[in-house]
């Protein structure tokens, strides 16, 4: 088993001599996905659109999913843990130059924002679809991103400007910017390295917590301060850019429901967003994203307080997992306009026109115990999913599929689309009801607690928004 797994390594040093890439401005002939679940078989999708042919990578665990089963090839690259198969950047590789790809398209998470995995697609004439490794580093290390946006003229919350490099700076900072503080990773997220402190005798303790946190989970101790937003929105600017220098935005979408962190549903347009203030931000997005060299698709995110500013909190280089809520007011296919750009299209030929309408709800289903959130892994023995007007499921489960421990819990994301949120709401919670998942424990009763509670209906809500439901607090206690 292991020398199967190991033979793309073996290959690879060899493989490269007679590489038939497609000449730049002209269509990939074969992308490889390096990913797994419902975005690679939303990759897959544009591919066959484009007429490109694929090549699925897969770990052991994965070998009966579809998108294994629907690509045109497919290859293990290693046993069930993600470290020694879907974020192996050997195997990959090896994967890519064994099938002879022109290009790989990463997906969201795992490689996606590896700066160092688009050096070596590169270095191995491979098209990374995705933005340059220099500006993926630069958008990675959150203090930096923050500078450079600063620099170009996005509000930025006030904090560090940088690195606090040590617990005296972190008084004197903390001093200036006035408590409450958020003390936070500088090079990763996920609420990991993450401390809220609201006094100067929480600090010290904080400040080394968050510090030993981030080197854990990301490998750095550095951390970064900033000014805590009580009660902040979640606001944020989907992007698409061009190898010509060219940007556009495509409006923003909220995303203050979280738990933990970690979106749970999102919405485009967002109801505190108005028309002047979308169109500020957006200049400011676009021409903040030119002069950092931006390619490819990604998002700008934000915090909203009260009073209606909008300060950039971080950049994600990369598609969203969120991203048909703004496919379904805008008509426009993200992950294939994405492919386009990364071949050489111009925008203007991508997106010759941007329109928005109407109204996108998207409910993250993932196989979760509603209530405390814990994953709930296993082999499904009920699937059906819910359609009909405004309806869109984007999926890679099955009946009978298994749902393995090893990976993210997201096993579907419905999306309602309506004229008006109030339709979106109304078809939502029909697709909720009708959605059908047996033999694992779903996040579908909490979509339904969300889509009936007044708060959320009339647009009432921040991010602590999940905190406060009623329903929780219960079970908290």
């Amino acid at each position: 088993m292991a020398n199967r797994w190991n033979m793309a390594k073996r290959f690879s040093e060899s493989a490269r001599t007679g590489r038939n890439s497609s000449p730049p401005g002209e269509m990939f002939r074969k992308i490889l996905i390096a990913n797994r679940g419902e975005i690679a078989l939303r990759i897959l999708s544009a591919c066959r659109e484009l007429h490109v042919r694929t090549v699925a990578v897969y770990s052991e665990a994965d070998r009966n999913a579809l998108h294994v089963r629907f690509a045109d090839e497919a290859i293990c690259i290693g046993p069930p843990r993600s470290s020694e198969s879907y974020l192996n950047i050997p195997q990959v590789i090896s994967a890519a130059e064994i099938a002879n790809v022109d290009a790989i398209h990463p997906g969201y998470g795992f490689l996606s924002e590896n700066a160092n995995f688009a050096e070596v697609c590169e270095a191995s004439h491979i098209t990374f679809i995705g933005p340059t490794p220099d500006v993926i580093r630069l958008m990675g290390e959150k203090d930096k991103a923050k500078e450079a946006m600063a620099a170009a003229g996005i509000p930025v919350i006030p904090g560090s400007a940088g690195v606090v490099p040590d617990e005296d700076s972190a008084k004197e900072i903390a001093r200036d910017i006035g408590y409450p503080v958020m003390i936070k990773a500088a090079e990763g997220g996920g609420g990991r390295g993450m401390r809220i402190v609201r006094s100067a005798k929480e600090l010290i303790p904080a400040f080394r917590t968050a510090r030993t946190e981030a080197e854990q989970a990301f490998g750095s101790p550095n951390v970064y301060m900033e000014k805590l937003i009580e009660r902040p929105r979640h606001i944020e600017f989907q992007v698409l850019g061009d190898k010509h220098g060219h940007v556009v935005h495509l409006g923003e979408r909220e995303c203050s429901l979280q738990r933990r962190h970690q979106k749970v549903l999102e919405e485009s347009p967002s109801v505190a967003v108005d028309a002047s203030t979308r169109q500020r931000i957006g200049r400011q997005v676009v021409d903040a994203l030119k002069k950092i060299g931006y390619s490819s698709a990604g998002t700008m995110e934000f915090l909203r307080e009260d009073s209606g500013n909008l300060y950039f909190i971080e950049m994600n280089a990369r598609i969203q997992v969120e991203h048909p809520v703004t496919e379904m007011v805008t008509d426009i296919d993200l992950v294939k306009s994405q492919i386009r750009v990364a071949a050489g299209e111009k925008l203007s030929s991508v997106l010759p026109t941007v329109e928005f309408r109407g109204h996108a709800i998207e409910c993250r289903i993932n196989a979760e115990d509603p209530e405390t959130f814990t994953p709930s892994a296993g082999r499904v023995t009920a699937f059906r999913v819910p359609g009909g007007p405004g309806i869109r499921v984007d999926t890679a489960c099955y009946a009978d599929a298994v749902i393995p421990p090893y990976y993210d819990s997201l096993i579907a994301k419905l999306i309602s689309y309506g004229h008006d949120r109030a339709e979106a709401i109304v078809r939502m919670q029909r697709a909720l009801d009708g959605f059908v998942v047996e033999g694992v424990k779903t996040t579908i009763p909490l979509h339904k607690r969300i889509l009936a509670d007044p708060n959320f209906v009339a647009g009432k809500f921040d991010t602590h928004f999940l905190e406060r439901m009623p329903a929780l607090e219960a079970k908290a206690k």
